[in-house]
């Protein structure tokens, strides 16, 4: 598939999420067609938008009748290169990380968790969900021999830079970050970070602002 547009909004790529999300619990419900209407009211954006963020990566639809869920599906999926397998390790297990390692529904999004690291010698050996723990200095040996191509840092913030290192000196080109610090990376290897208290800060505001108003 051929982009219209290389500059894709960063909010349009994660609304595409919330897409396939929505349009997978409705293909499970038996729906086979569906309005970009009841797309968006389920979605919670206008349906403008819906179109908007498709038209980047095509024509979609069919006038008059709706979108094909299964095809959307496909067609969302090939976009955000998920139509494939991504072999990704984690690196830090502590209860995050032991967490993610147990976590099924990675490897039912195409995610499948392959290698687990860290750098404490009381859990190296140790077998969580199926898979020993390495030491994290053999990341770049492991990643080889793995085809490891995405790593997910769970270690404590003063750690994190070190497990990025060993990922980058393992040639691994894509980093989930949910260690609550900042890393640095070369310009060719792409950060994500998850800070899952953005959303508590967001909530909180929100009810305020609420009880303000009230």
């Amino acid at each position: 598939m051929t982009l219209k547009s290389q500059h894709i909004p960063r909010a349009t790529i994660q609304r595409m999420a919330v897409y396939i999300q929505v349009l997978e619990t409705l293909q499970r419900d038996g729906k086979e067609v569906i309005s970009s209407e009841l797309l968006a009211r389920t979605c919670d954006v206008n349906p403008s938008q819906i179109r908007k963020d498709l038209a980047y990566f095509g024509e979609f639809g069919v006038r008059g009748v709706g979108y094909y869920v299964q095809d959307l599906i496909g067609s969302i999926k090939k976009a955000l290169g998920v139509d494939r397998v991504w072999r990704t390790c984690v690196v830090g297990i502590g209860n995050l990380g032991r967490a993610l390692l147990n976590h099924r529904e990675f490897k039912l999004r195409g995610f499948h968790i392959v290698g687990a690291f860290d750098c404490d010698p009381f859990k190296i050996g140790e077998v969580v969900s199926g898979l020993e723990v390495i030491c994290s200095r053999r990341l770049k040996e492991k990643a080889e021999e793995l085809d490891i191509e995405i790593g997910i840092i769970t270690t404590p913030p003063e750690r994190a830079q070190r497990a990025t290192n060993y990922l980058v000196d393992a040639g691994i080109k894509g980093i989930i970050n949910f260690a609550p610090a900042r890393i640095t990376v070369p310009d060719d290897v792409t950060v994500e970070y998850v800070d899952f208290f953005h959303h508590f800060y967001a909530v909180a505001f929100n009810v305020t602002l609420n009880l303000q108003e009230g």
